[in-house]
């Protein structure tokens, strides 16, 4: 079973995939140096980047997560301001510290390629690393594969099941069907049987207090991102719109023309906080992933500030129920955007989004299952396409546009009894054979869609 803490992570932006994803290998490879008692020997560390990681690598930062994760950093602890300055300080001084224990000369520009080459891959987001004696031979490699989400894995690992199990959950389901018959048999609600799922390996406190932490780092990013002002990184020009929207939005609320639609203004507002603050390399949750994390935040907030009767406890169920979804879609399909395209990120965070929110509104395990299943449908075949290999366009407008469709999948679901022609299991089918149709410049690689449509700045 995949948790919900490995769903919902904190992190930093601006990608799960190009971002998280490398930096966590590059520690685990930096890690491995130093259980192999390799650290006394190293003198140089070469890295590989293939695939999407290559095409948009750049633009997503992963070279900066790959200096940060071979000095020992994490996604989770670093601070974004201090990760700046360690990236500078190696820039300018060629110098690493290797795992945080010894300085290695380090040149970014050389040490780290950006391979275009088409080469076959096992995966589109593939990095390797290479570690070095003083005499230039090879003392250790590792491939490694970041599959979305800020999930990796050791390339000759891709695919296998694990040869240990994890400890044994009650409920143990793989698809929506499952989570229909085995609620249907418990009498438990999706959250109810995830909450159980989770306290299979962990305290009931710890489960409450891991939750509430997710819940304050994704608030927290939204207060963030309404009040920083600025241009985006990157070279595109782009300026955050979140403040100036929150600032209308706050001196007439009520009292314009478009009052009917002021909730549906705010929950634009705060997913493109979110997006905005992703997008400049801040502290985010992924929810799936990165590239869509302000749609789970944004249908949140919506929730807590704008349903009446919310609470803390709906707040948990929330994301008990939306990671239940978000774990069949990691399960069955994917959620990488260089597999399957934006299908994968926006796509998976609707559907998520609008599970939770008709879990808390009250709906049936049913209704919360064709509520997920209208969030995908109607994103189905949506390319990932960001412009300059930046995740700010159309990035940052699509989270606003997925939090919307969110309440409206869950709003329409609601208004059914559960029964619809098409089931969850069968869009999350779908969208995976849609991202194997799809044609490889539409997935992560700037090389398609409005990308290569308007000129890069």
């Amino acid at each position: 079973m995949i948790s919900v803490f490995e769903l919902f992570k904190v992190g930093i932006g601006p990608s799960s995939s190009h971002t998280v994803g490398p930096m966590k290998a590059a520690a685990a490879f930096s890690e491995a140096i130093l259980g192999a008692g390799l650290l006394p020997r190293l003198a140089a560390v070469r890295v590989g980047l293939f695939g999407s990681l290559a095409w948009t690598g750049k633009g997503h930062g992963t070279d900066k997560a790959v200096i940060l994760g071979l000095a020992g950093h994490s996604p989770e602890t670093i601070d974004p301001d201090f990760a700046e300055t360690i990236v500078a300080s190696v820039r300018q001084d060629r110098l690493l510290n290797f795992a945080g224990q010894l300085s290695i000369a380090f040149d970014p520009g050389t040490a780290i390629t950006f391979d275009r080459l088409p080469v076959p891959l096992q995966h589109p987001n593939t990095l390797t690393f290479l570690a070095l004696d003083s005499e230039g031979e090879m003392m250790r490699e590792e491939r490694w594969c970041s599959v979305g989400g800020g999930f990796v894995v050791r390339e000759s690992e891709l695919g296998r099941v694990p040869a240990t199990v994890a400890t044994p959950v009650p409920y143990p389901f793989r698809s929506g069907k499952d989570l229909l018959d085995m609620g249907a048999a418990s009498r438990l609600s999706i959250a109810e049987m995830v909450l159980a799922n989770e306290a299979a390996s962990r305290a009931p406190t710890d489960i409450e207090h891991q939750l509430d932490r997710i819940v304050q780092v994704m608030m927290a990013c939204i207060d963030r991102g309404m009040v920083t002002q600025g241009e985006l990184p990157g070279g595109l020009g782009v300026r955050r719109r979140a403040p100036t929207l929150y600032q209308k939005l706050a001196s007439s609320a009520g009292a314009n023309d478009r009052a009917q639609h002021e909730i549906l203004d705010w929950v634009s507002l705060y997913a493109i906080a979110v997006n905005e603050e992703n997008a400049a390399g801040s502290r985010v949750v992924t929810a799936p992933t990165n590239g869509a994390a302000g749609i789970v935040p944004a249908t949140l907030r919506y929730y807590r500030d704008h349903c009446r009767n919310s609470n803390a406890a709906g707040v948990r169920q929330f994301l008990l129920t939306a990671s239940a979804i978000g774990a069949l879609f990691k399960m069955n399909a994917s959620i990488s955007g260089a597999e399957v395209g934006c299908q994968g990120e926006v796509g998976v965070a609707c559907s998520m989004a609008a599970a939770g929110l008709a879990a808390v509104l009250g709906g049936s395990n049913a209704q919360i299952e064709n509520a997920a299943e209208i969030g995908m449908e109607h994103h189905l075949g949506m390319t990932c396409d960001p412009i300059g290999g930046l995740v700010q366009v159309p990035c940052i407008e699509r989270n606003a546009f997925g939090a919307i469709k969110a309440i409206s999948a869950a709003s329409l679901a609601l208004q059914g009894d559960g029964s619809h022609v098409v089931s969850l299991d069968k869009v999350i089918a779908t969208m995976r054979e849609t991202g194997r149709d799809m044609q490889s410049k539409y997935k992560e690689t700037s090389l398609g869609g409005l990308a290569a449509n308007l000129a890069e700045c």
